[in-house]
């Protein structure tokens, strides 16, 4: 059977696309870019949701295709990707032309709680797909995943991030719960949603097995990473991740806005009847979402979330409160002796110390940036090994010293290291 995927190179499509090429269909995936390394035995075709939104500009693309699949999604607006245009109107004009060309059936990826209900920006323009789709005389069907969790995915990264946290913050949601499900098992239902021989109903939601707390989803997730007992929580005032949850509306990337909260909330829960029957197995528990020869890579990976922050965050406090204390806190007059044993002209030393100790804060300042690169590492470590090989020289007395001021320079070149080599560019985050 031939089938168009659109969104194939997002997390969803991805593992979409995978699961219906193994199971022999021949896959069309529509991409607003083909990728470099996609899918072998996949057709690739061009296509962009910010200017496809009349009937006109899907029909070439879902002329000859039997069963279309829309997993076109963004959780978040920003500049060029917008909910109306994305959610609502390019859907409306492929349903459209869907219809106009005959396809035999139609797939779209909606979201639990996209329903009259709603109140979000996300779930409004959802709903406002789904019920233009099915009101046109098509063979239909809306899905509605819960909460999705697997590899890949930007969601599940924050989870695991937080299930393997020292001391987990536990929101207040009141009674609302979460009934998270694993990516395959929604791959895997769509899959079988393609079989037109299938009656499934017009909608049917996608979830775990289980309506779970907070605190009971993320101790899930600690078993499934291999992570010994329960977790730690700190309980979180609904006013105080409210407010919280305001601040990420300006930080991009962040797990929690007002709308997240607000969908948090009012929870995330279906009957669970519908999906077993169409798959012929319950899907399954969170507590099964990591694969055991898996769990150690996928914990540690989680675990570096967290960890490298703390990192960055003491190399820059180490590098602004060593600029500071060189600024005056320190004596000047004993900073000019030591720099006078070092050989530094008397005429320089202001020089030498005030602009060093600018550096020092600067280098601080940039490793908070989120814009730094591996070369931030390299050049601290570079000046860390110029400082140590001055001292050597002139002052080698300190490589005796009882508290160690330049073998401590030893760890912080292997942790400059670990960084340089763990750092990604800040763009692809």
């Amino acid at each position: 059977m031939k089938i168009l995927v659109l969104g194939a190179t997002g997390f969803l499509g991805r593992h979409l696309v995978r699961a219906l090429a193994a199971a022999g269909h021949e896959v069309v995936a529509g991409t607003r870019a083909a990728p470099q390394s996609g899918q072998p035995g996949v057709a690739y075709r061009e296509v962009d949701f910010n200017r496809a939104d009349q009937v006109h500009d899907w029909l070439p693309l879902v002329h000859d295709i039997e069963v279309v699949i829309n997993a076109v999604g963004i959780f978040r607006e920003s500049r060029g990707k917008q909910f109306r245009q994305l959610h609502e109107k390019a859907p409306q004009a492929l349903f459209a032309a869907c219809h106009q060309a005959g396809v035999r059936r139609v797939v779209q990826v909606s979201a639990l709680g996209a329903d009259a209900h709603a109140q979000t920006p996300y779930h409004l323009t959802k709903f406002a797909a789904d019920e233009f789709l099915l009101s046109l005389p098509l063979d239909a069907v809306v899905v509605q995943p819960s909460l999705v969790y697997g590899p890949g995915g930007t969601s599940a990264a924050w989870f695991g991030m937080l299930a393997t946290l020292p001391l987990v913050p536990a929101p207040d949601i009141g009674a609302a719960r979460v009934q998270p499900i694993h990516v395959h098992d929604v791959a895997a239902a769509i899959v079988a949603l393609v079989d037109p021989v299938r009656k499934p109903p017009r909608r049917i939601a996608l979830v775990g097995p289980r309506a779970l707390s907070w605190r009971d989803f993320l101790n899930g997730l600690r078993t499934a990473l291999g992570l010994p007992g329960r977790g730690r929580f700190i309980p979180v005032p609904g006013g105080v991740a409210a407010a919280m949850a305001r601040m990420g509306d300006w930080w991009p990337g962040a797990l929690l806005d007002s709308a997240a909260w607000r969908m948090l909330r009012r929870g995330n829960c279906a009957d669970v009847g519908p999906l077993r029957t169409l798959l012929g197995w319950t899907p399954r528990d969170v507590c099964q979402f990591v694969e055991p020869e898996s769990a150690p890579a996928q914990r540690m990976q989680a675990q570096l979330r967290w960890l490298l922050p703390i990192a960055r965050l003491a190399l820059a406090c180490l590098w602004i409160v060593t600029g500071l204390l060189s600024l005056g806190i320190y004596p000047v007059q004993s900073s000019y002796a030591l720099l006078q044993r070092a050989g530094v002209p008397p005429e320089l030393q202001p020089l030498a110390l005030y602009g060093a100790a600018l550096l020092d804060i600067a280098l601080g300042l940039l490793a908070l940036s989120p814009r730094r690169t591996r070369r931030l590492w390299a050049a601290q470590g570079g000046l860390i090994l110029g400082y140590t090989a001055i001292i050597s020289w002139k002052l080698p007395e300190f490589w005796l010293h009882p508290y160690g001021p330049i073998l401590k320079n030893l760890p912080l070149l292997a942790l400059l290291w670990l960084l340089y080599e763990l750092e990604r560019p800040w763009n692809t985050r």
